[in-house]
């Protein structure tokens, strides 16, 4: 009996030791200090097994609540990228983040809203530029939802030497948020809609017909590197932007005016020349308009632009008035190297630029009005680096004459909303559906409105 007696308390006292571990994994899960040394360590048979089950529900009850249209899945991939954007020496981006979401957010629900498409997607912007709408990727994708150009301008972005779409959270919102229904209407799953947007859809389908599976976690090993981290990373992002704080991340304020006015410009306006009439700060009216290359709002009164500027009190609309019709101190003088003019007479550029040290290719793009991919086809280069002394070429090689006698046997057409393959070919005398996609290089039929087509001449 005795020895039955030491047994039972020994068996209480290991009771006791459990609950008190458990509790205090517990506590330390809430308080946001993940562990992955533990979290995901191989099952042992052990009393402290329990332990990190509670350590994983935790991530997984809280994904749970926020998850509305877009599947949150929790797994330790996503873990990983919990762990990156919670570490302490990322917190400060997280807390910067926050703050400029209570300006954009709003810009990304109503184009999201106005397309029919899960709002939470707005998420995404962090990871592919952490809402940044002037951040460019090495490659050369652009702004906040990072556009490259032909995705760009066939999702009707305009592209040019004095503006840049790509750039404007209103107009980038509304073309991410067209790629992303057509990417879900595609393949009716918004992860791998998700994953398209990053590795495009070809590298998708790809994916699907090698693991024969249509899910993205079934896939995740045939999608490129970079591409199997992005919807972990996008989950974590939802994560950590709803739990920020469970980890003592403190929101910044965001540093320009969330309170703004839009005014539409018909006529050519600098935004220094505005900002000084106003007696407003130069680089916050720039950041409210990003999309203007060379700081001018090139507006005509055929083609008005955009015009976003902090709330202004009573007895500052005067001036305002004045320095958006006429007034001399904000006329925009014509860009040394123009391409698109309202006037259509645009300067010629040089044949070519020598680099000088601390120039980049983005800079020398931004100078002479064109593009960095333009920029590196026409030179042959395979990275955005500017060698000093080297002497670059700023327009198009010319072709031979027989290749542009080739170019000429068709003519183009812009796709409008609605258009059809068999309605294009019936506008074309002997077009047909085939010949259209063979010369463009479609694989289906499926189009976009704002993407030119070549059309074969008779």
């Amino acid at each position: 009996m005795k020895r039955l007696f030491t047994l039972v308390i020994c068996l209480i006292s290991l009771s006791q030791i459990t609950k008190a571990g458990y509790l205090t994994n517990t506590l330390t899960a809430d308080s946001g200090e993940a562990k992955r040394d533990t979290v995901f360590a191989s099952p042992v048979v052990n009393p402290a097994a329990p332990l990190l089950n509670a350590y994983q529900n935790t991530f997984k009850r809280r994904l749970d609540s926020i998850q509305k249209e877009v599947p949150l899945d929790y797994n330790e991939f996503v873990q990983s990228y919990i762990d990156i954007y919670t570490a302490p020496g990322r917190r400060s981006d997280i807390a910067h983040v926050l703050g400029l979401s209570k300006y954009y957010f709003p810009i990304y629900e109503k184009a999201f809203h106005e397309a029919g498409i899960p709002e939470e997607i707005e998420y995404l912007s962090i990871v592919e530029s952490q809402l940044n709408p002037n951040a460019v990727s090495r490659v050369g994708a652009t702004g906040p939802w990072q556009f490259m150009p032909t995705t760009g301008k066939i999702f009707g972005l305009t592209i040019n030497g004095n503006i840049d779409e790509r750039r404007d959270p209103i107009q980038a919102s509304y073309a991410a948020a067209a790629y992303l229904k057509d990417a879900y209407q595609e393949f009716g799953d918004w992860l791998l809609a998700i994953a398209s947007y990053n590795c495009g859809k070809s590298s998708v389908e790809r994916a699907i017909d090698k693991a024969g599976a249509s899910d993205f976690w079934s896939i995740r090993p045939y999608l490129p590197t970079e591409t199997r981290g992005y919807v972990p990373a996008y989950i974590a992002v939802s994560y950590v932007m709803n739990y920020y704080n469970k980890y003592d991340i403190i929101p910044q304020a965001c540093s320009f005016s969330i309170k703004n006015d839009t005014v539409m410009v018909n006529r050519a306006v600098s935004l220094n020349g505005l900002a000084k009439v106003l007696d407003m700060d130069a680089s916050e009216l720039a950041l409210l308009n990003p999309a203007y290359r060379r700081g001018i709002i090139n507006g005509t009164p055929a083609t008005a632009r955009r015009l976003i500027i902090p709330q202004v009190s009573n007895d500052k609309f005067g001036a305002l008035y004045a320095a958006l019709n006429g007034d001399a101190a904000v006329a925009a003088p014509p860009p040394l190297y123009a391409v698109n003019t309202a006037e259509k007479h645009p300067v010629k550029r040089p044949a070519y630029h020598k680099v000088k040290r601390g120039e980049t290719l983005a800079y020398i793009a931004d100078v002479y009005g064109i593009e960095v991919q333009d920029l590196k086809d026409w030179n042959n280069l395979r990275s955005n680096r500017a060698v000093v002394g080297s002497r670059l070429k700023l327009n198009e090689p010319l072709t031979a004459p027989a290749e542009k006698k080739a170019v000429n046997k068709y003519v183009t057409y812009k796709v409008q909303r609605g258009d059809t393959l068999s309605e294009i070919a019936d506008k074309f005398d002997g077009a047909t559906i085939e010949q259209i996609k063979e010369l463009n290089g479609l694989k289906k039929n499926v189009l976009q409105p704002g993407m030119t087509l070549k059309i074969n001449k008779v």
